[in-house]
């Protein structure tokens, strides 16, 4: 008779058989990555990093939310961000690049948690950062979870090896993200030590790829240029590794800011592009419109007044708005869209500048605010958020306002972390 160990190695292998056998003979697709996601908005918790009044007017579009950065990120900032964004209105993936930027909370938020592994690196990259993620999971984050979640100590010897089924539950539940990083002038190449003498012709990148796919099992294979537009070097690049790929994602990142270089990168073969800065660049530009409408515009300025204003102010096609949604292939009039979202924007913070005018003095606790918001048909920027949220998100719109006129009422309130919101 077999014994348990014999039986469970037997097992082991089978599911092993299959698992290998969906990945490359059968006609299923078994990546856990959704291949509908053309369009990922890559979000970055960094203090300085804001985000548009009405985010969810511009995720709506997209397809996921990649929350991570490679620069000034916390554990909170990342909490804090994934609380503001997961589920408003795409599910969000969680991309530490560091490993206490992982906490319990945001493995909660998130709906899928990355790992980066950088291909063309040093060894710490790729090896000594993944090693520190699971002592991380062994000794820090584990034990902290089942002190939290049993009533009663396991003992020692049982809960080390419970501690080790979540640790390697944690990571079978990851996807990777193997990273070939091609613009040295940037915060993710310093982090990852790539030099000059790292950066890989189409082939080598080929070859990188088919062993991120092969030997690492990377449900991603990420072509990163950070902030610059690889041009036909990168698409020399998609195309010869996109032939190699049969079961991993190969996604695109690094200056897309129009429709032409998304088309060109997917064309090449890229399943996936993923656009982050210019993002960011709505936030800040959003800042200076609406400051400048305050004082332009009364409270009462009716929607056609906004949009006259508008014009005359800026060319929307031209804005980061406008850019942002041409990344959307989508998306059919990025413009005439960018303008009816910006002009909403402005209409919400018109609003937002009267109810903080009309509750000064008038209210001086949570509860008075509560109240007073309560007694209202009608919030800034209610009608729009509502009409792309879900059921279960359509009290966003609420406590958006409520924690936007707490921040700058000044009463203790508990709120969302408006912060990390572009108008105050």
């Amino acid at each position: 008779m077999p014994s348990f160990d014999a039986i469970a190695r037997t097992f082991e292998s089978a599911t092993r058989t299959i698992s290998l056998a969906g990945r490359t003979v059968l006609p299923v697709d078994t990546n856990p990555v959704p291949a509908e996601w053309e369009h990922i908005t890559k979000i970055d918790p960094e203090e300085a990093k804001k985000l548009p009044l009405l985010f969810p007017l511009y995720l709506q579009h997209t397809g996921a939310l990649e929350v991570g950065g490679s620069k000034d990120v916390t554990g909170q900032n990342t909490e804090e961000t994934l609380e503001l964004v997961s589920g408003r209105p795409r599910p969000a993936i969680q991309e530490p690049s560091g490993v206490r930027q992982v906490t319990e909370r945001t493995r909660e938020q998130a709906d899928y948690f990355a790992v980066p592994q950088v291909l063309n690196g040093d060894t710490e990259a790729i090896v000594g950062t993944l090693g520190s993620g699971i002592e991380y999971l062994r000794e820090e984050l584990g034990p902290e979870y089942l002190d939290d979640k049993l009533p009663i100590p396991l003992g020692e010897g049982l809960e080390r090896r419970v501690v080790s089924l979540f640790s390697a539950w944690t990571l079978q539940e990851a996807v990777f993200e193997a990273y070939i990083i091609m613009n040295l002038d940037s915060a993710a190449a310093r982090e990852a030590s790539v030099t000059e003498d790292d950066l890989l012709s189409p082939q080598e990148a080929k070859q990188r790829a088919m062993v991120a796919e092969t030997v690492f099992e990377s449900e991603i294979v990420y072509l990163e240029y950070s902030g610059t537009f690889g041009g036909e070097e990168a698409v020399e690049i998609l195309e010869d590794v996109s032939d190699a790929l049969s079961w991993s994602r190969l996604w695109y990142g690094g200056g897309l800011d129009s429709r032409e270089n998304v088309e060109a990168v997917l064309e090449a073969g890229a399943d996936a592009v993923v656009v982050g800065n210019v993002f960011h660049e709505i936030a800040d530009e959003e800042a200076d419109l609406c400051a400048d409408a305050v004082e332009a515009l009364s409270a009462d300025a009716t929607h056609g007044d906004i949009e006259s204003w508008l014009s005359d102010e800026c060319d929307v096609a031209e804005t980061s708005a406008a850019e942002y949604l041409s990344t959307i292939p989508s998306l059919s009039n990025p413009t005439a869209r960018a303008r009816e979202y910006l002009v909403s924007t402005i209409e919400a913070a018109l609003a937002l500048e009267a109810l903080r005018s009309e509750l000064d003095g008038e209210v001086t606790s949570e509860a008075e605010l509560a109240t007073a918001l309560d007694r209202r048909d009608e919030l800034p920027g209610g009608i729009e958020l509502s009409n792309v949220l879900g059921d279960d998100e359509q009290s966003f719109p609420r406590d958006l306002v409520a924690g936007l006129l707490a921040e700058d009422l000044d009463l203790d309130a508990e709120a969302l972390p408006v912060e990390h919101i572009s108008v105050a």
